[in-house]
């Protein structure tokens, strides 16, 4: 029995990587392996990546174009630490998960000095500073979703276990990274359920973190199955993935991917347990 078990799970999972859609991007560069689990990336005002180390409990900078670490904060101060935003007033608003707290910075003189920190939000995953000057967190540990203005809670939203990643699109509506459900949900900014994306054609087991390209479309590091997807929201379909679903380092291969970010036809993902940054890019004829 555990023999042709095996043969039809093995079957399976080969119909599935011959069906998935080609890859969106081709493999540019990848970083040194000198980060400690990378999780969420992000784009500063100054143009440069930040990145939220989990191990080394920091946030590290790295030129893009290099993918050079070439600078570093917060250390001491963001044990766990997953997310990282920037808002429309230059702060940072970090997800320190191993204190259950969002943390604020503002840079003088492109010097990151800790100016805030509320919670608690238990095991505080995922932190969104919105266009409409919100700040919203998610509180992964209880699948809380939270809203605060300054440091007032304006509203919250349940049932979001295990969720992590919180992304605004270009109408105003955000996204969360449903991990423990193995969903994408939209909301609108006061949080009413909009729209879900659960289809078994995206095949998602473990979607962490996520970016919204200019056309509208979603990547997803889809951590547990060892891909990156490129999806259509208004057509709900899968248009391309990178990764074969088998844990790995090297072009197209992943293992434990948790960051995404996208600037034009260039993307950079956290290979979180290979330790780096990588960026891949559209070559277009």
């Amino acid at each position: 029995m555990r023999i042709a078990l095996s043969l039809l799970l093995s079957l399976g999972l080969g119909a599935v990587a011959n069906a998935q859609p080609a890859p969106f991007a081709t493999f540019d560069k990848a970083s040194p392996a000198e980060l400690a689990d990378p999780h969420d990336l992000t784009f500063g005002p100054d143009g440069r990546l930040y990145v939220a180390d989990k191990f080394a409990s920091s946030i590290a900078v790295l030129d893009p174009e290099t993918l050079e670490i070439v600078d570093r904060f917060g250390g001491g101060e963001l044990a766990g630490v997953h997310d990282i935003s920037f808002g429309a007033d230059g702060k940072a608003y970090v997800a320190a998960t191993g204190t259950s707290t969002l943390v604020v910075y503002g840079f003088e003189g492109g010097v990151a000095t800790l100016e805030a920190a509320f919670g608690p939000f238990s095991r505080t995953e995922g932190a969104l500073a919105h266009s409409n000057g919100r700040t919203y967190v998610m509180a992964s540990g209880t699948g809380q979703l939270f809203v605060l203005q300054g440091s007032e809670l304006v509203t919250s939203l349940a049932g979001f276990p295990g969720a992590h990643d919180i992304a605004e699109a270009a109408d105003g509506s955000i996204w969360v990274a449903d991990n423990g459900q193995s969903r994408l949900v939209r909301l609108s900014p006061d949080l009413e359920i909009l729209q879900t994306l659960d289809d078994p054609k995206f095949g998602f087991i473990g979607p962490r973190y996520l970016d919204i390209d200019d056309f509208g479309r979603l990547i997803v590091a889809d951590q547990d199955a060892h891909r990156v997807l490129l999806i259509d929201p208004r057509t709900e379909s899968l248009e391309g993935v990178i990764g074969d679903g088998v844990p790995g380092i090297g072009p197209g291969k992943f293992d434990d991917p948790e960051g995404v970010a996208v600037r034009g036809d260039v993307y950079y993902f956290s290979d979180s347990d290979n330790n780096r940054v990588v960026r891949y890019v559209v070559v277009i004829n």
